[in-house]
Parts: structure tokens; C-alpha cells; sequence
């Protein structure tokens, strides 16, 4: 990943993919508690586009975490520095 900008523009798409919603309703105040369709099912589909999309991996105890845009934006910038 070349930059955060690059970074933050597919964790976006990505998300306003999985929970189709319009891109311009994912801010980094994203969340659980405010994207309509954010639920188990489709948190699980996030989890697995996210691993793709980005050549990670997530632990199980991660991946319950992954509840925000701003969890998942650290989560990403870490493993993608290793």
C-alpha cells in the first residue's frame, strides 16, 4: 500500500461494497452502531474481502474486533507494516 489515501480509499470501497451503502456514507466515524447492514452475516463477509482484498490474515480474536472503520484502519496499517 502506497499511502494512507490509498489505504482509506479501498477500506471505503470496501466497506460501502459489503454493506451496499453509497461510498459517501462511510466516514471514519463508521461503525456497528450506525451502517445500516452491518450485521453478523455480513461482518463475516468483511472479514474474509478484507483478507483478500489486502493478502492479510485476521485471528478470530481480531476479527470480533473489526467493528469500526477506525479498528479496522489500525488493524490494517499494522499488519500491512510487518
Amino acid at each position: 500500500m502506497s499511502n494512507s489515501t490509498e489505504l482509506d480509499q479501498k477500506l471505503t470501497d470496501l466497506l460501502a461494497s459489503i454493506f451496499d451503502v453509497d461510498a459517501s456514507t462511510i466516514t471514519p466515524a463508521a461503525s456497528v452502531d450506525n451502517v445500516p447492514g452491518w450485521d453478523s452475516v455480513n461482518h463475516m463477509h468483511l472479514v474474509v474481502a478484507l483478507e483478500e482484498e489486502f493478502g492479510i490474515e485476521f485471528q478470530d480474536d481480531e476479527a470480533v474486533e473489526l467493528i469500526s472503520y477506525e479498528l479496522i484502519r489500525s488493524y490494517l496499517k499494522e499488519k500491512l507494516a510487518k
